[in-house]
């Protein structure tokens, strides 16, 4: 099967590699840096809580990454199941991909979280766009 709204869906996986390899190259330091020695018992996000906060920034948006834009996934893959992945459905998926990319930029490297929820209800909008595209064409 070949449909261009695959493509935006690859770009949407490579992006939360980057910002995987972005979270490691930030982290690692600062935990040496910290003298951190990964304790198994603590409470979850306990040691990594005393980190500096633009290195938890990082993190955050990747743990962002695996939310919200895993119903992006199951949505384009319908969609192109459908055989639906083109015009306004791969308009949209861009859309969204495209906000993602500028959303994890921003709460990676400044955070203001006013500006990220505008983002987030953008890309929620495309999102939304795109599932209701895909319910017409279900129940048409």
């Amino acid at each position: 099967m070949s449909t261009p709204i695959l493509t935006p869906l690859v770009v949407l996986v490579a992006w939360s590699m980057v910002m995987w390899l972005w979270m490691y190259i930030t982290r690692l330091p600062a935990m040496k840096a910290a003298n951190m020695k990964p304790d198994p018992n603590a409470p979850s996000g306990e040691q990594m809580s005393t980190l500096p906060a633009n290195v938890r920034w990082k993190a955050d948006n990747y743990n962002h990454l695996m939310e919200q834009p895993t119903v992006f996934y199951a949505i384009v893959l319908a969609l192109a199941l459908l055989g639906q992945g083109d015009g306004i459905n791969l308009t949209l998926a861009w859309a969204y991909v495209g906000i993602r990319i500028v959303h994890s930029l921003l709460q990676a490297l400044v955070n203001k979280i006013e500006v990220r929820f505008v983002l987030f209800f953008l890309s929620s909008l495309a999102l939304i766009g795109l599932t209701i595209n895909a319910l017409r064409v279900v129940f048409a």
